[in-house]
């Protein structure tokens, strides 16, 4: 069974140390490579979306948790608070939307600013047993692509289905498989907050946004304070798991009295729309590296260019192309260690998906050979051209490793 906690060990792409402690994941180079490309292109995907990043701290004041209700409903999940004073405490957020309720009421707002999309990828920490810990998909430290969206009522509907869209894009883009739809509302015998009207409406907004894709409801699966929609993914042990998750919240907007003022002056509550495109880095990358088994698209590939000179004459060579590469944007090494045979083995092994060899008549003609990840050569061509052609995969975030015909 493919595990990715043992390609991650094997790729070198994160470390668990116990001296660290369960839970704390290490990134080590080539894992934060390809997980600083992800971030990249969410961030540019939710910016040409109209969203807005900010940045919050990763703790705050008891009182702040105490007014979002996450102490009341979700301690039990929580670290300890830090006393410094006998009245200063400090928790460490297991959400982010008590911060982006801050930055929504740092000023007043008019009805022209809706919806307001603030974006983060923010650390937040949950206190899970370490029973449950393992690898990168259950951890105590969590960098979540997150966002809150300020609407009003009557834009939740288009707001919805348009978030919708966005995680179709980036599922497509990183390779992302879902298994299916849920729509997770109130059971029996839980607690939530809010009255029996506002949830039913949150949860007709949902289903409306629904409409024409095939979701299970799931009921006593909503958040503590509103329904949301979860986009679910399947594991190589056949564990199902949320990676995506978009929720209505009535609640927050009313605990931090936020408001806008309306078109005929009047004050009026925003609703608060909780979105996550890819979800966590931690449970998105653990996904990601058992589903292509550690051979990323080539866009997010640790290293996109290994170059091989086949001797000690070819090396400058190869420095000079790599530079170059570089330079073109593209994450390049030399390896001139061992035999070429196996450097091209450990090429295949780290699943690199462009080998460049450079032998002398190749330096002698300014040309290099590329080989394939999956096992194909190309002809040598001009070093220009080979770089031409991983650039353009690269911008093309395809799994394939050629540009279309």
């Amino acid at each position: 069974m493919i595990d990715h906690r043992r390609l991650g060990r094997d790729l070198e792409l994160f470390v668990s140390d116990p001296l660290a402690g369960a839970g704390l994941p290490i990134w080590l180079p080539a894992g934060a490579a390809a997980r600083h490309a992800v971030e990249e292109y969410v961030r540019e995907l939710e910016r040409r979306a109209g969203y807005r990043h900010v940045y919050s701290p990763p703790l705050g004041r008891r009182e702040l948790f105490e007014r979002s209700g996450h102490l009341g409903w979700f301690a039990d999940d929580m670290f300890p608070p830090m006393r410094l004073s006998a009245d200063d405490e400090f928790v460490l957020r297991p959400a982010l939307c008590p911060h982006h309720a801050l930055v929504f009421a740092a000023r007043g707002r008019s009805y022209r600013e809706l919806p307001l999309r603030v974006a983060e990828l923010g650390g937040m920490y949950r206190a899970e047993r370490s029973g449950v810990l393992g690898g990168l998909s259950r951890v105590r430290a969590i960098s979540l692509n997150d966002a809150h969206n300020f609407c009003a009522p009557e834009q939740v509907g288009d707001e919805v289905r348009e978030i919708l869209r966005l995680i179709r894009e980036a599922h497509a883009a990183l390779g992302v498989r879902p298994a299916g739809f849920r729509l997770s509302v109130r059971g029996p015998g839980q607690r939530y907050v809010g009255d029996d009207a506002g949830w039913a409406r949150a949860e007709d907004l949902l289903r409306t946004a629904l409409d024409g894709v095939d979701a299970v409801e799931a009921p006593g699966e909503a958040a503590f304070y509103g329904p949301k929609i979860d986009v679910q993914i399947v594991d190589a042990a056949g564990r199902e798991s949320t990676i995506s998750t978009v929720q209505l919240d009535f609640d927050k907007p009313e605990r931090f009295d936020l408001s806008y003022t309306d078109s005929d002056g009047s004050r009026k509550r925003p609703v608060m729309v909780h979105r996550s495109l890819v979800g966590s880095m931690e449970r998105l990358f653990a996904y990601l590296i058992e589903v292509h088994q550690g051979a990323f698209p080539p866009w997010y590939a640790p290293v996109q260019v290994l170059l091989l000179p086949t001797g000690d004459a070819q090396a400058d060579a190869a420095r000079r192309l790599c530079r170059e590469a570089e330079a073109a944007g593209l994450r390049a090494e030399v390896d001139e260690s061992g035999s070429l045979g196996a450097r091209v083995r450990d090429a295949a092994r780290r699943r690199i998906p462009y080998v460049g060899v450079l032998g002398a008549r190749e330096v002698a003609d300014g040309s290099v050979s590329l080989r394939l990840r999956d096992g194909r050569g190309l002809d040598p061509m001009p070093r220009a051209d080979a770089l031409r052609l991983v650039g353009a995969v690269v911008a093309s975030r395809s799994a394939d490793l050629l540009p279309p015909a």
